[in-house]
Parts: C-alpha cells; structure tokens; sequence
C-alpha cells in the first residue's frame, strides 16, 4: 500500500491520453515509471506482446474510453466484476486495470532481475476478458472521504491502544517524508482529474502508511500472540478504508465523464 500500484498508474496517465491532455511519450514514462519496460500480451489483434504505446492506441480502437482501478484482496474483490478467471488472476495480483467501453481488463505479472543493489522490474500486462457489470463495492469520492477521514481516527487510535512503534515519532517520520517527496513535484494523478480526487488519494495513502508501519516497525506493546491478533483485526477495516478510497480516487476520472454524458 506503500507505493502506487501500477494498476493506477497506468488507468489514471492512460486516461489522460485517451482524453487528449497527455502526449503518448508522456504517458508511457509516467506509466513505467522506475520499471525497466512494460509490455501488453493478449491484446486481440497481436499475436506476440507489444509495447504500452501501442497498446493503447489499440484499445481506443477496440472503443474503450477509460480506465478503472480495483484493488482486490481476499474476501474483497474490490473494483471486480468478473468472470472468475479475470477476478482470480487479478486477486492474485493483488490489482488490475478494468476498461470502460469493451469488454477487456489488464492484470500485471511482474518479473525481477538483476544483481542485489541494481534490481529492475519487468512488466507483462495480460489482457483478459471482463464482464461488464458494476465493480464491487467501490464508493463515491464524497463517501471515500468521509471514510477515510474515520478511518484516520481509528489507525491512531488503534496503534496507540495497542502501543504500537508506528503510533509516534516513527510514523511522523514517515509521513514527513512521503510530504517531502510530494513537495518536490510528484504528480499525486495525472492531468484532467477533479482537485478532490487528489484529495482522497492522498488522504488515504496517508492511512496506508499508517497501516504499513503497525505491521513493519515491530510489535512495540504487543507482545503476545492475543495482541498481534487482535492488532491484525483492528487495523482490516482500516486497511480495507484505504483501498476503497484509493480505487475512487483512480475511478473519479471515467465516474465524472460517465455523469458529464447523461
């Protein structure tokens, strides 16, 4: 939950391009990102992987018109629509990208290689077919919000009931860093997304991080078996929160132009 899932880098920079507000080199480096490459297998028409720029030129011809995000975890199939086959490989993943307009969605595998200290990462998104159907359980940006403005309350809470080390000093470290990294010019979403997706976004990997370093930074108090449990069942819902509100946030694009046509 740390970093940005590929799913929404390449729904939110590719919804931009299909939009007409980015160039196609722009998209694809934003898309990337610290990757080594990313490629497309499965796209109808090609029988061999192709690039991102190819892509998706190929699916604004195939008629999709945007991107959607979920981010499904076990018992959750956020964002999911179906079939199985497209729910299970994307749960697996833990992400994927669902297309608005045809009946297709992206579920990335990741290769690594390399030596320790200079790591790349490969990227093959597998091209599957989607039902079209409403995706599971995602909010609305106002109630994304006012979740996670909960949930915020609750991950304190929680981490210092519990004592936990990422309660103090550790998780305000940790988010003066992630505000430094903001400052110095990292796009949270990419061009043409309304001001309180940004909003959400941030606010929600706010409480990811939260969530991240009760489970990373030790046990602090909670020192037995009962205290890590009853930790883990606190901070779900509040993990479960956060990702709701990433997938609106990502979603907010196709949801604004989907009213704009009614």
């Amino acid at each position: 939950m740390l970093s940005e899932p590929r799913s929404g880098r390449l729904a939110a920079w590719g919804n931009a391009l299909l939009a007409g507000l980015v160039s196609p080199d722009d998209a694809v480096l934003a898309i990337v990102g610290e990757d080594a490459v990313h490629r497309v297998e499965g796209l109808p028409g090609e029988s061999a992987p192709v690039g991102l720029t190819l892509a998706l030129g190929r699916l604004r011809a195939l008629g999709v018109a945007g991107l959607r995000v979920a981010l499904p975890a076990p018992g959750h199939p956020l964002g999911l629509s179906g079939p199985p086959e497209f729910n299970a490989r994307a749960l697996e993943a833990e992400e994927a990208v669902v297309c608005h307009g045809s009946a297709v969605g992206l579920v990335p595998e990741v290769h690594e290689a390399g030596p320790a200290g200079d790591v790349h990462a490969e990227v093959v998104w597998h091209v599957l077919p989607v039902r079209q159907a409403p995706p599971a359980d995602v909010p609305s940006l106002g109630e994304a919000e006012r979740e996670l403005a909960e949930g915020l309350r609750e991950a304190t809470e929680v981490l210092s009931k519990l004592d936990v080390a990422g309660a103090g000093p550790v998780a305000e470290a940790a988010i003066d860093a992630y505000r430094a990294r903001a400052e110095r010019g990292r796009e949270v979403l990419a061009p043409g997304y309304p001001p309180r997706a940004v909003r959400v976004l941030e606010l929600a990997r706010r409480v990811a991080l939260l969530v991240s370093l009760a489970y990373d930074h030790g046990h602090g108090g909670a020192v037995s078996s009962a205290e890590m449990r009853a930790r883990a069942e606190a901070l779900r819902p509040v993990e479960r929160t956060a990702r709701r509100a990433q997938v609106a946030a990502y979603n907010a694009f196709v949801e604004e132009r989907e009213r704009g046509a009614r």
